[in-house]
């Protein structure tokens, strides 16, 4: 049967049946892009990614980068979220300035022999910058002292440190240390981590984009991938509720106070690293 004969029959023009779509410069660039930015940080969603091609070419809009996106098949899996519920719950206290309010908070994996992992999450609630994550199989209410005592070197203390009610921040050490400093410890309720929703949130990206994603061999592997990870937080991960862009440069285009640079923060951390 001749083509003019089955478009007749069907229904259709030829044209229709001849159209080839245009695939455009910028779809063209974004499907040979996406797939190596999702490759390089396979746990950002379409969103995030986003922020990332705005970088390199102003101009493209989400809804372009979904359609892509979507197209290649890039979409992360998702966990199911379980129901919270509606009981009342304490307001939270949201600063307004750096190094108003900071929270603490411990996380836990395995090491490739088998050993334990602890780290030692500090947040800053305000530019949701991570001023330390402390990486060792053991983290005692003294080491969280000198953890402390560490990262004064290179910005001021808080006025207030939110933690939870665990045995290293409920602590003689960590309680002497806060009142030589002029620190206010504030505690959440017991079963209530709602109530520190900022380090929560920083866990669970933490836990998403670095732990889940890598094997450590050794303690100092651990704490070598984890100072990288947390020295891209800082200045290069694209944050949702900071408008797209990463804590430091929020904090500076905001008027936050940050005293220091991303050069210090990595020598002086370097440094804290790789101490015992």
């Amino acid at each position: 049967m001749s083509e003019r004969r089955a478009c007749e029959l069907v229904g259709i023009c030829r044209s229709t049946m001849r159209y080839r779509p245009k695939v455009s410069e910028t779809n063209r660039w974004l499907m040979t892009r996406l797939p190596v930015l999702a490759s390089l940080k396979p746990r950002y969603g379409y969103r995030r990614l986003h922020f990332l091609v705005l970088r390199e070419r102003l101009g493209i809009n989400h809804k372009r980068v979904y359609r892509v996106y979507t197209k290649l098949d890039l979409a992360v899996r998702r966990k199911k979220r379980k129901r919270v519920s509606q009981a009342n719950r304490r307001p939270r206290i949201v600063p307004t300035q750096a190094n108003e309010q900071w929270s603490m908070d411990f996380m836990s994996d395995v090491l490739a022999n088998g050993r334990k992992l602890r780290t030692l999450n500090i947040v800053d609630d305000a530019t949701r910058e991570c001023p330390a994550i402390e990486a060792d199989t053991s983290i005692s209410g003294v080491r969280v002292c000198r953890v402390l005592d560490e990262v004064s070197l290179i910005r001021p203390l808080p006025k207030r440190i939110v933690v939870d009610n665990g045995p290293e921040f409920t602590s003689r050490a960590l309680d002497q240390w806060a009142y030589k400093n002029g620190v206010e410890l504030v505690f959440i309720r017991p079963g209530k981590p709602v109530e520190n929703c900022f380090v929560e949130s920083f866990n669970g990206k933490f836990r998403d984009e670095c732990l889940n994603l890598h094997w450590f061999s050794s303690i100092e592997d651990a704490r070598r991938t984890i100072e990288e990870w947390r020295f891209d937080y800082n200045y290069y991960r694209p944050h949702s509720s900071l408008g797209g862009k990463p804590p430091a440069e929020f904090a500076e285009q905001s008027g936050l106070l940050i005293p220091t640079n991303a050069d210090t923060d990595s020598e002086v951390m370097r440094t804290l690293g790789v101490r015992g």
